[in-house]
C-alpha cells in the first residue's frame, strides 16, 4: 500500500490556524504524549501548548502533592494547598491563553477538562476574541488508564483514576452540544493524520491588485473600468490582466442597478477560475438568504434581482433557473468577511465591505462578519438610515484597509483606510484602487440608475455645508490627524476660538486652512552678538538626519491664505456659493475690505485665466499660503500706536539725555562712560525706527501690493504636501510670471557646509540691510527621524529686526544673556500640531468632506493659538 493510499485510509483531524483546542480526557489518557509527538513531527510548536501541570510547576515548583497516607490534619492542609495552587495555575494559564487569542495565535490546552464549566470558560474566551474553539476528546478504556497510572512516577491512585473516568463518561453526553466549532473523538486504535491549516483569509499580493468598489449591477461601467485597467477578454469570456494582476470586489456587486444577475454571474465565473475574489457584503448576504428560501424583505433595489430571476426562468426554464439560484447561493455564502493581502509574510492590504476593527483583522466570527457587512453603526436616524460611526479613525495597525459601502463623491483616504464607493448606481462613479501603485481609476456612471431623491450622494452634498454642531466642540474635543495622531483641544481654548470664528472670521466654508506657527531654532546662538543665527537651524536639521535644506527669504509682510476659483460656478461644489475666492489672514479674518478683495480677486482671476492656468493644471481651484507686502497694509494701527510712538519718544529722550551729558562733560564732569552708553542706546533707537520702517511703504490703490506665495497647497482633488520645497519654489516662480500681483520668493538650496556658509553670508547681508531674515526647511514638506516628526520649518531673524520683537536695547549684554535662556519647546510642539491640523483640514476640504470635518481641524488650530506661548518667539 502506497503512502498516498495509507493517507486516504487515515482519518484527518485539522489544526485551525488560530484559536483554542481544548483537550478533554482523564489523567493517563495520553494528552501530553500526543502533543509531544506532534511537536517532534513539526506539526505543532512547543509554544502553542499550555499545560496545567507546567503552570503548577512554574508557580509552585511541583505539579503533584501527595496527601495520601498522611495523618488527617496534614492531608487536609496539603490538599488545600494543592487546590489553591491549581486555581492560581489555571488563572495564570488562562491569562496567557487570552493574550494569545488577542494575537490570533493557536493554543492547545493540556488539562483534563472533565466538567462542562471548565470547558465553558474557553468557549467564552474564544467568543470574546473572535477565534474558533475546538474540542479533542481522548476516549481511552478504563483498564488502560489504570495500567498507565501504575507506571507513572507519581501515580494518582486507582480511586482517583476511576473517579475521573466516571466524570469523563458523563461529560461525553454533553460535549457535542456545548458550542464547540468542531469536536473530534480520538482513541488508541485509530490512525489519525493531523493536518495544519493556513489562514483562509490570507492571499499573496502577487503581480498586483485591482480592487473595485460597489458595482450594484452597473455592468457596463464595470466592463469599461476593466478595459481602462487594461484587462482583456479571452476566448472563455474571462477578463485577464496581461501582468497577472488579481481582480478584487469589495462586495455589493448586485441590487439597485440594471444588470445584477449578469454582474453576479461575471464574478462567480472569475472567482471559480481563480483570477478574482469577492468579499461578503450586506446586499450579498441578504440575497444569499433569499436564494436559500429564508424570509427576507427585498427592498433598496434587492427586489430587482427577484424580477431578473423570474425573467431568467421564463427564458431558460425552471430547472436551469433552480440550478443558477443554488450556484449563486453557495457563491454568496462562501464569500469571506474580509481578505488579507500580503507579501513576505507581512499583510499589506485588507479588503472588506463596510469596515473592520484592527483587532478583527485576520479572524473570523459572526460578530466580525456582521461588522464587515454593515460597519460600525449607532441605530437609525429619523429617516430610517443607519447612523454610521467613524470606525476608521481608530485604525492604527499600519496596513491599508480598502472598503466601500458608504457612498462618497470621491475616494476618501483617512488613516490608511481607503473608501472606494463613489455611488456608481446613484449617478456617481465606479472606482478601482490599484496596489502597489496606490492609484485610483474611475469611470463616470452613465446615469442615476437608482433614481433615489434622497440618495447617499445627494445627502452627502446637501449636508456638506450644514453648520457644525458646536456642542460637539465647546467642552473640548480631539481630532484624529494622519500626521500627528490624535490631538486633544482643551475647552478653555476652544471657547476663545469659537468666539473668534463666530464674530470675526470669513465664512466657515471658506476657512479651510490655518497656517502653522514657526519656531526659532531650539538652541540660541553661541555667538555673543546674536540671539538667533542660521548655524543653530542647520545644526538642528543635520541632527535630525536631514541632508538637503531650503533657505527662503522671509518677506516683510503679513501672512495670507488665497483660495482662488476658476470661475464663480466652480466654487459651488467647494464652498456652496458662487465666488472667485477669498483672501484671509492667519487668524481667519478677511485680509482686505470687501471692495479691495473683490478687485484683487478679479484681477488675479483674469491673469490666471489669460495664462490658461486652470485648464493646463486640470483644476477648478488654487489654494496658496503666501505673504502679502507691505506690512503696513495690515499693521498700520500697530505701527502708529506702538512702534512709531516708541521710536519717537526714545529718540527725543535719548538725544536730550545725550545733550545734557555732553554739557556736563564740557563743565569738567567725568561722564565719558555714560556718554558711551547713551550713544549706544541712541543708536539702538535709530536701529529700532529703521527696522519697522523697512516694512512700510505707501500704497496707492492696488499699486504696490505684492503677493509672495511660498506653498501651493492644493488643486482640485490633489494636495501638494508630498512635494519638495524645491517644487513649491519653482511653481511659485511660475505664478510670478502669470500675474503682476505675484512675486518670487528668493531661496537657496543647502546640501553641504559650503552652502551653509553661503546662506549665512546671504542672511547677514540681507538682515544688515533691515530685512527680517530667512526660513530654513527640510527638503521634504513632511520629514521624520526614526518615526518622530521633524520641525517643518525654523525661522532665523536678523539682529536689526529683533529690535522690534525684543525691545530697543535687547542687544545689551545683560539683556542678551537673559534672553538666551528662553524656552522654545512649547512653540515647537505647537508648530508640529498646527502643521498636522493644517494639512488635515486641506486634505478634508479637497476631498469635499462635510464642513464640520474641516472645521474641527481649523477650530483646533485656532484654539492652539489661544494657548499662551511667548509671543516673541
Amino acid at each position: 500500500m502506497t503512502i498516498e493510499e495509507q493517507k486516504e485510509k487515515q482519518r484527518t483531524v485539522p489544526f485551525p490556524h488560530a484559536g483554542i483546542i481544548v483537550l478533554v480526557g482523564p489523567s493517563n489518557s495520553g494528552k501530553t504524549t500526543l502533543l509531544r509527538r506532534l511537536v517532534d513531527e513539526g506539526t505543532l510548536l512547543q509554544t502553542e501548548i499550555v499545560s496545567s501541570d507546567d503552570y503548577r510547576t512554574m508557580l509552585g515548583d511541583t505539579d503533584f502533592m501527595d496527601w495520601k497516607n498522611r495523618p488527617r490534619e496534614e492531608a487536609d492542609i496539603i490538599f488545600n494547598d494543592y487546590q489553591l495552587l491549581s486555581s492560581l495555575a489555571f488563572e495564570a494559564m488562562n491569562s496567557v491563553i487570552a493574550v494569545r487569542c488577542r494575537l490570533g495565535k493557536l493554543t492547545v490546552v493540556d488539562a483534563t477538562h472533565l466538567q462542562a464549566e471548565y470547558r465553558k470558560q474557553y468557549l467564552e474566551l474564544a467568543d470574546k476574541y473572535n477565534v474558533p474553539c475546538m474540542a479533542w476528546v481522548l476516549d481511552v478504556p478504563e483498564e488502560t488508564l489504570l495500567q498507565r497510572d501504575i507506571q507513572r512516577e507519581h501515580p494518582r491512585g486507582r480511586q482517583r483514576v476511576k473517579q475521573q473516568y466516571g466524570q469523563f463518561k458523563r461529560s461525553l453526553r454533553s460535549v457535542k452540544d456545548e458550542g464547540f466549532a468542531s469536536t473530534y473523538f480520538l482513541n488508541n486504535s485509530e490512525e489519525v493524520l493531523f493536518e495544519r491549516k493556513q489562514n483562509p483569509l490570507w492571499v499573496e499580493i502577487g503581480s498586483g491588485l485591482d480592487i473595485i468598489g460597489d458595482i450594484h449591477g452597473c455592468y457596463e461601467e464595470m466592463i469599461e473600468l476593466l478595459e481602462r485597467l487594461e484587462y482583456k477578454e479571452d476566448e472563455q469570456g474571462l477578463y485577464k490582466h496581461p501582468e497577472g494582476r488579481q481582480l478584487i470586489s469589495v462586495g455589493d456587486v448586485m441590487s439597485r442597478g440594471p444588470e445584477s444577475l449578469k454582474t453576479m454571474r461575471f464574478w462567480k465565473k472569475h472567482v471559480d477560475a481563480g483570477i478574482a475574489r469577492m468579499i461578503d457584503s450586506n446586499h450579498g448576504w441578504k440575497i444569499a438568504r433569499y436564494l436559500a428560501g429564508r424570509k427576507v424583505t427585498l427592498n433598496h433595489g434587492d427586489e430587482n434581482i427577484a424580477a431578473e430571476l423570474e425573467l431568467f426562468a421564463l427564458e431558460a426554464g425552471e430547472e436551469e433557473a433552480k440550478r443558477l439560484r443554488d450556484e449563486l447561493k453557495q457563491f454568496l455564502l462562501s464569500a469571506p468577511s474580509h481578505l488579507l493581502f500580503g507579501h513576505n509574510g507581512v499583510r499589506r492590504v485588507v479588503v472588506t465591505h463596510a469596515g473592520i476593527r484592527d483587532e478583527y483583522i485576520g479572524k473570523q466570527s459572526k460578530r466580525i462578519q456582521d461588522f464587515c457587512r454593515y460597519g460600525d453603526t449607532d441605530g437609525m436616524d429619523g429617516k430610517g438610515a443607519p447612523v454610521r460611526k467613524e470606525w476608521y479613525v481608530e485604525h492604527e495597525s499600519g496596513e491599508i484597509i480598502v472598503w466601500g459601502h458608504d457612498p462618497r463623491p470621491s475616494p476618501t483616504v483617512v488613516k490608511n483606510t481607503v473608501n472606494i464607493d463613489q455611488g456608481a448606481v446613484f449617478g456617481g462613479s465606479l472606482t478601482a484602487y490599484r496596489y502597489p501603485e496606490q492609484k485610483f481609476v474611475s469611470v463616470k456612471a452613465k446615469r442615476d440608475y437608482a433614481g433615489d431623491p434622497d440618495s447617499p450622494l445627494i445627502r452627502w452634498e446637501r449636508g456638506r455645508f450644514s453648520p457644525p454642531n458646536l456642542r460637539k466642540f465647546v467642552e473640548g474635543y480631539s481630532v484624529q490627524t494622519d500626521l500627528y495622531g490624535e490631538l486633544t483641544v482643551r475647552r478653555e481654548f476652544v471657547k476663545a476660538a469659537i468666539d473668534t470664528v463666530s464674530h470675526f472670521t470669513v465664512p466657515l466654508e471658506e476657512l479651510v486652512y490655518i497656517p502653522p506657527t514657526m519656531s526659532p531654532p531650539p538652541s540660541v546662538s553661541i555667538d555673543k552678538n546674536y540671539l538667533e543665527h542660521p548655524r543653530e537651524a542647520f545644526a538642528y536639521f543635520r541632527a535630525q538626519g536631514v541632508k538637503t535644506m531650503i533657505a527662503e527669504k522671509k518677506h516683510m509682510g503679513s501672512r495670507a491664505i488665497l483660495l482662488l476659483f476658476r470661475d464663480e460656478e466652480a466654487a459651488l461644489s467647494y464652498v456652496g456659493r458662487p465666488t472667485l475666492g477669498t483672501i484671509y489672514t492667519r487668524t481667519g479674518r478677511a485680509f482686505f475690505d470687501r471692495d479691495t478683495e473683490s478687485e484683487v480677486l478679479r484681477r488675479l482671476n483674469a491673469d490666471l485665466v489669460r495664462a490658461n492656468y486652470f485648464a493646463k493644471n486640470n483644476t477648478d481651484l488654487l489654494l496658496l499660503d503666501a505673504e502679502i507686502v507691505p506690512w503696513n497694509l495690515k499693521a498700520r494701527e500697530l505701527i502708529s500706536s506702538q512702534y512709531a510712538h516708541v521710536a519717537e519718544a526714545a529718540l527725543l529722550d535719548r538725544e536730550h539725555l545725550l545733550e545734557k551729558l555732553h554739557e556736563a562733560e564740557r563743565l569738567g564732569r567725568d561722564v565719558a562712560s555714560w556718554i558711551m552708553e547713551m550713544e549706544e542706546k541712541l543708536q539702538n533707537a535709530h536701529l529700532f525706527k529703521e527696522a519697522f520702517q523697512k516694512y512700510c511703504w505707501d500704497v496707492s490703490g492696488l499699486e504696490g501690493i505684492k503677493i509672495a506665495p511660498f506653498h501651493t497647497l492644493a488643486h482640485s482633488g490633489q494636495t501638494f504636501f508630498e512635494h519638495s520645497h524645491l517644487w513649491h519654489m519653482e511653481h511659485n516662480r511660475e505664478l510670478a510670471e502669470l500675474s503682476p500681483f505675484f512675486m518670487e520668493t528668493e531661496y537657496r538650496t543647502v546640501c553641504n557646509e559650503a552652502d551653509e556658509e553661503q546662506v549665512i553670508r546671504w542672511w547677514e547681508e540681507m538682515t544688515e540691510d533691515g530685512h527680517e531674515g530667512i526660513v530654513i526647511k527640510p527638503e521634504t514638506f513632511i520629514t521624520r527621524n526614526g518615526g518622530k516628526l521633524v520641525q517643518p520649518a525654523l525661522k532665523v531673524r536678523g539682529r536689526k529686526y529683533l529690535h522690534i520683537i525684543y525691545g530697543i536695547d535687547y542687544l545689551h549684554p545683560d539683556n542678551l544673556v537673559r534672553l538666551k535662556q528662553r524656552k522654545t519647546s512649547k512653540k515647537e510642539r505647537h508648530a508640529l500640531m498646527e502643521c498636522a491640523l493644517s494639512r488635515e483640514s486641506v486634505e478634508r476640504f479637497i476631498r469635499k468632506e462635510p464642513i464640520e470635518r474641516v472645521h474641527e481641524c481649523v477650530l483646533a488650530a485656532l484654539s492652539l493659538e489661544s494657548d499662551p506661548v511667548d509671543p516673541r518667539l
